[in-house]
């Protein structure tokens, strides 16, 4: 049997979801295949940015479908020093940021892609790809032979489609590295924000703990691999931090671990792997597109398939479409994690980590305004970029900003006031 849609998705994570959920609305017939059946767990912080959250509303995302999802108005940071600062979020202009787990929020975006009448086949594993005139030729098993003229690689940091194509980086294992792992019966100050730590051994990486909506918390940690600490001292240093006083300040000495932790690696360099070849464009992990400063992957895996369903849709051969997604991505999302890596030397020391935690809580309008860009209300590099500039763009409200779209308005994690230390 051969199956012959008009563009192949490979991966039904959120790029794959929302890749195929932006080519049927322009009318494309839609076919995605992933080797694992949904729902299934994807090891992540679980923390959405205010970039993330406005895909997903835009993607036609109910909030009240998502089981974990918690929706969070204030940030905490804790310099090494141990200092906190309150970053808070804008309030009653919508949502800001948002904690959900994977295993929820990527069923419920596979959903969506069928309701908007893609073809989505879990369990199904392409095995072999090739380029042929016309397009792209895949075997998928239990599907037999697919064609098609497009392909969308959305199959993650080892992309097998990208390698079926010869197109894989040999030795390549991430730029970044997280651990994490899911706690229950946290203290209450754990339910009251977002939590990062800056402890100095990590620099310029970070500890997080983040509250879901039911009744837990994803705590974990990220470093760089040019960073202090090398990647084969994660699991040490992971039982060091669960028990450092400012952590166990937030969440408590009487939690339990849900589950063992999970350590994954971060792509993080996008524009320096092939981005598309012939009829294969490559999205989210697979393009190496996460934030080389927070290691946020959810709004840049979106913001690739949006692009990549754009440049499809536009139409043209697949030259033409391949160098036009290159293109919008290497005009924007490459330029804004270009700013974050620009960064990054800021953060690799302790002096250069307290300076910064300083002055992100010096001024009322710097506390907020921190917030937002940190969690990518507006591009990083849109200063930088006219050509994304509009009326609003660092002032806007976030999403779900109009009452009764995406769901009934959910609560958000409880807060106290917090005096900066």
């Amino acid at each position: 049997m051969t199956l012959d849609p008009d563009v192949l998705v490979v991966g039904a994570g959120p790029a794959g979801a929302a890749a195929a959920i932006h080519l049927t609305r322009a009318g494309r017939r839609v076919l995605v295949v992933d080797r694992a059946r949904f729902p299934r767990d994807k090891v992540c912080g679980d923390g959405l940015t205010t970039g993330a959250l406005r895909h997903l509303e835009a993607l036609g995302l109910d909030r009240t479908e998502v089981a974990s999802w918690r929706e969070v108005d204030e940030m905490r940071v804790v310099a090494p020093s141990g200092a906190v600062r309150p970053l808070p979020f804008p309030r009653g202009l919508g949502t800001f940021a948002a904690v959900a787990r994977r295993v929820d929020l990527d069923a419920a975006l596979v959903e969506r892609a069928r309701a908007e009448g893609a073809e989505v086949h879990d369990g199904h594993a392409v095995v072999d790809a090739r380029v042929e005139r016309g397009g792209v030729v895949a075997e998928v098993e239990g599907l037999g032979e697919v064609r098609a003229a497009h392909v969308i690689g959305a199959d993650g940091t080892w992309s097998p489609l990208r390698r079926h194509l010869g197109l894989a980086v040999p030795g390549y294992r991430g730029d970044c590295h997280a651990f994490r792992q899911y706690l229950v019966g946290t203290g209450p100050t754990a339910e009251e924000a977002l939590w990062v730590w800056f402890e100095e051994d990590l620099l310029p990486g970070y500890a997080w703990s983040f509250p879901l909506g039911d009744g837990t918390v994803n705590v974990g940690f990220g470093i760089h691999r040019n960073g202090r600490m090398a990647v084969g001292d994660m699991g040490d240093a992971w039982r060091s931090i669960l028990r450092r006083p400012v952590v166990t300040r937030v969440l408590g000495d009487a939690w339990e671990a849900e589950g063992p932790p999970r350590a994954w690696p971060i792509p993080a360099r996008v524009g320096r792997l092939p981005l598309a070849s012939g009829p294969a464009l490559f999205v989210g992990d697979a393009a190496a597109a996460c934030d080389p400063m927070s290691g946020e992957g959810i709004g840049q895996a979106l913001e690739t398939a949006a692009l990549a369903a754009e440049a499809i849709t536009a139409g043209g051969g697949t030259d033409a479409v391949a160098a036009r997604y290159e293109r919008t991505v290497r005009a924007g999302l490459a330029r804004d994690n270009r700013m974050a890596e620009w960064v990054l030397p800021l953060l690799r020391s302790r002096r250069g980590a307290e300076a910064a935690v300083r002055i992100s809580g010096s001024t009322p309008w710097v506390r907020r305004n921190f917030a937002r860009w940190l969690f990518e209300d507006y591009p990083r590099a849109l200063v930088l970029t006219p050509r994304r500039w509009h009326r609003g763009a660092f002032t806007g409200p976030g999403a779900w900003v109009t009452p009764g779209v995406g769901g009934k308005p959910l609560p958000v994690a409880p807060r106290r006031p917090t005096r900066p230390t």
